[in-house]
This record gives structure tokens, sequence and C-alpha cells, in this order.
């Protein structure tokens, strides 16, 4: 990518190259409100930016921003950024405990927060003696700003705004990330992966406050000025239907539960009423079954790859025209990826598996206020992903399961995930996640937690047949020595099974 200049504003970038380009009288985004152009975009920032500076917050201090996905997200969010104050995009489906912890850890000077969600935060404000400001009418906020805002100064090193990981392991952690960072995405993974452009619509399942959705929704389409759906709702079936149907987007992105879910409703539309012509996945790997079917049904590949909250985006990759289902693809230009053994040691071997290393434009600064897990997570150059993975001779990953996700099985190293993708081959089942457990032996044996599909009973029959199924697939210490029948398996807001409180079960 071309290098960034030091003297760099991130939201001054985004909005100003798309009236440079005369954009201004087109539409940036349709949200549930309406729609809304580049040049209403423009000053929506601005009055954002002064709105902010009323409110007596300085550079670097930090605001958060739990609201649902809007124009009005778009704009407190680019305001901040081009105040010079760091915004913090909160999850909008934690519990009031979860808000506390981060509006103490971030120290955040002001909440914006949407109307339904101000409920969860009312008992916990008390407690957050940093939070200056609680604003909930959004649109009333930005039109007392004045139309024309100054940037800050700011560098492309400079501290931009943060998310919180997801904490599919445990507590979320504060990832700061830098001015630079937004535009690298866009540059490295939108622009030649996906062949984003000015035409097109896009429409992000995953939502804006997710490191997925960010790019997804603001970084790519800003970049190359194409206009993007947001939805507040939750993404299901209909609601997500609803969109592809009438707003006729051509770039879907969603997570792999969700592309199971489509698949599995009744409501399916046709595909001439679609008008897509790329999909992505991530958050998870993506079982090839679902890849396979999508693709039957629609026409349309879908693009899995990984990225995280650290990387900020997807670092690896599948590629139009050269999918291959389940794998995660190759390393996406600009990132370099190795794997190590539990010593550290390069991997070299095809098909072995080991941890996912990243080193790339985009990895974050720290995480706040937790320096030893910054020291093991962020090692020079290299940011370790927790991933294991393997790769073969062609050069395509393929995703083994968290680091600590990982089983041992008479001797042998098991992923959950391979054993996840058999069960869901099955014609019944509509999800699966793989934990170990132990038998009477305290010997670790891998134990399926399964939701069926609507109009499917569980039985110890079943239980059978499923687990024939998976040694019919998979080595024999593979198959599931225990299942468990759900009605929905436990995840962190941006789709990713909590293994972790599946282990406790």
């Amino acid at each position: 990518m071309t290098d960034v200049p030091r003297e760099y504003n991130a939201a001054v970038d985004l909005v100003g190259r798309n009236l440079a380009a005369g954009r201004g009288g087109k539409i940036a985004y349709i949200d549930d409100a309406g729609s809304c152009t580049y040049a209403q975009l423009a000053e929506r920032v601005d009055r954002a930016a002064n709105a902010l500076h009323s409110l007596n917050i300085h550079r670097e201090e930090r605001i958060a921003i739990a609201m649902l996905d809007s124009a009005d997200w778009v704009a407190v969010f680019l305001g901040a950024i081009k105040a010079g104050i760091v915004p913090v995009a909160m999850n909008t489906l934690l519990t009031p405990a979860d808000y506390e912890y981060q509006l103490r850890d971030s120290g955040a000077r002001a909440l914006f927060v949407s109307e339904p969600l101000l409920k969860n935060f009312q008992p916990i404000l008390r407690n957050c003696p940093d939070v200056k400001h609680v604003v909930s009418q959004i649109s009333d906020f930005l039109r007392a700003g004045e139309t024309k805002a100054e940037p800050a100064p700011t560098t492309r090193d400079d501290m931009c705004f943060w998310l919180y990981s997801s904490g599919s392991t445990g507590a979320p952690k504060g990832t700061v990330h830098l001015h630079s960072h937004l535009i690298a995405t866009a540059e490295l993974y939108a622009k030649p992966i996906l062949g984003i452009r000015e035409s097109d619509v896009v429409f992000s399942a995953a939502k804006l406050f997710f490191a997925y959705g960010l790019g997804n929704a603001l970084t790519f389409p800003l970049a190359v000025g194409a206009t993007a759906i947001l939805m507040a709702e939750r993404p299901t079936p209909e609601a997500v239907f609803k969109r592809l149907v009438e707003r006729q987007p051509t770039i879907f992105y969603a997570v792999p539960t969700l592309y199971a879910a489509l698949l599995a409703s009744p409501n399916f539309p046709e595909r001439t009423r679609l008008k897509l012509r790329i999909c992505t996945s991530a958050g998870e790997a993506l079982p090839a079954d679902i890849g396979k079917r999508w693709t039957e049904r629609t026409g349309v590949e879908i693009l899995d790859g990984i990225g995280s909250t650290e990387m900020l985006h997807i670092f690896l990759s599948n590629r139009p025209g050269e999918v291959r289902y389940g794998t995660t693809g190759k390393p996406v230009p600009g990132y370099q990826v190795r794997l190590v053994d539990d010593q550290g040691n390069a991997i070299t071997r095809p098909g072995e598996l080991g941890e996912l290393q990243i080193s790339g434009p985009t990895s974050a600064l720290m995480y706040w206020n937790q320096r030893e897990r910054t020291k093991n997570t962020f090692q020079g150059p290299w940011t370790r992903s927790g991933d294991k993975y393997s790769v073969d001779e062609q050069g395509y990953y393929t995703y083994g399961g968290r680091s600590d996700d990982m089983l041992k099985v008479s001797g042998i190293y098991v992923s959950p995930v391979e054993v996840e993708a058999a069960l869901i081959t099955h014609e019944v089942v509509l999800e699966a996640a793989v934990v170990g457990a132990e038998d009477e032996n305290k010997l670790v044996k891998p134990k399926a937690f399964v939701v069926l599909k609507a109009g499917h009973a569980p039985s110890d029959s079943l239980k059978a047949a499923l687990q024939q199924h998976v040694k019919a697939k998979l080595a024999p210490h593979k198959y599931p020595r225990w299942i468990e029948f759900l009605t929905e398996l436990p995840k962190t807001a941006t789709g990713k099974i909590q293994r972790f409180k599946l282990r406790s079960k």
C-alpha cells in the first residue's frame, strides 16, 4: 500500500476523499431512518467534532459509543477522530457489569448511547465517575454543533480508536488502534481481495462495534465511495433477507452462524431476487459444507477469512475464483504469517499444526492497562493469534481451533473444529461445538454440544447416529464420546462460540 503521510487524520481522509472526488451528492449510508449523502455525512461529522469540544472533552480523552448501527454512529465515531478524541466502540449486547468494567477501564468522559440501551447503563453510571456526560438524544446533539470543524493535528501513529476484544476466552481487553490502521485495511484487503468499488452497495450483518463490521460498513465503503446499508436490529434471517432483496447489496458480510441460519430458513429468496457478487465470512472458521451449500443456492462464493480485534481486519483469506472451502485461504498482501510450535520454533512441514502469528501494518499498539497480556500477545513485529493452523503444499491455511481449545486424545492432537465440521454435515444438525471432557479414567475425549434444525427432536438413537456419522468421516479416535443437545450455543455478540462456558457444563 502507499505509505500513510506522517501528518494524518483518519476521519479527514475517509470523508474528505469522497468530497474531493465529487461524490457529495451520492448516498453514503442507508439506515433505518433514511439515507445520508456524503456531503450530509461530512456535515454531521463536523457537527459531532464541534459538539464534543463544547462538552470540554480534549484530545486523547475517550468517549464510549454504545449505539445501534446508524449513520449517526458513523458521525459520532468519525467526529471524535477528527477532533483528536478517541472513540471506544462498545458491544451493544453486553450486561451492565460488562459496561461498568469497560467504562471504568477506558476512563471514558462521555457515553453516547441509543435510547433502547440506556436501561443497561442506568444502574452502573454512579460507579463510573469519569463519565461526565450521557448523550442519548444523538440527533439533537449533532444538530447543536457548528457545521465546520477544524481537524486536530494528529499523526498516523496517534491513538485513534479502541475496540474491546470479544472475550471468547475471558475478560475483554481494550485494544488500541492508530490513525493509519483503518485505511490500511481498505488498501490491503478490501481493494485487492474484495475488489470493492464505487458502484458497490454493501451490507454487513456484523455490527459496527465489531472489528470485522467496522471495516465492512465504515472503512471499506468510505475508502472507495460505495454505499453502505446499516441495520439497527439483530440480524435474524428475516431481517437479513429483507435487506438483501429490497436494497440489492452487491457485497454481503456475515459470520458462519448466520450463513447456517439463512440456509436453514424456509424463506430463503430465489437467487434471481438477489444482486450479490461476493460474500465474506469471518469470526470463526466457515465449515466447508455451509460454503458449498451457499454457493449452490446463490451462485456466489463466500470468501472465508480470519481477522482479529488485534489486527483490526482480515489478514488471511480465500480469493475470488480460488476459493477452497474448509480452508481460510492465503495471506492477504502486506501481511506475513508463520506457524510456530509450543517451543516457539517455526513449523515448515505441510499439515502440521502450529500457532498462527501475524506481522503487518495494522497490529494494535497495546491492550490498555494490561501490560503482561500486551507483552504476551505483541512480540516485536509479530502478533500472536492464539489460533492453531496448518498449511498445505499449495499454501492454503486450515484452522485447527484455538490454542486453548485443542484436545489431546490418545496422545494425538484433535481439532474440535474438525469434529464440528463433520457433525454439521449431518442433515439434522444446525450447529455444533466440541470441547474436551474427561472419561472415567480421567482421559480427555471429545464431547459435542449439538443444536438441531427445526422439526427434529433429541433421542438416544440420534446420538448414536451422529457418532457413527463422525466415525465414517474422521479417524476413529476423533468421534464425540458424549453428545448433549442444546437449544442454542453460548456465543459472544460477534458470533464466536464460547467453548470455555461449555467446558464447565
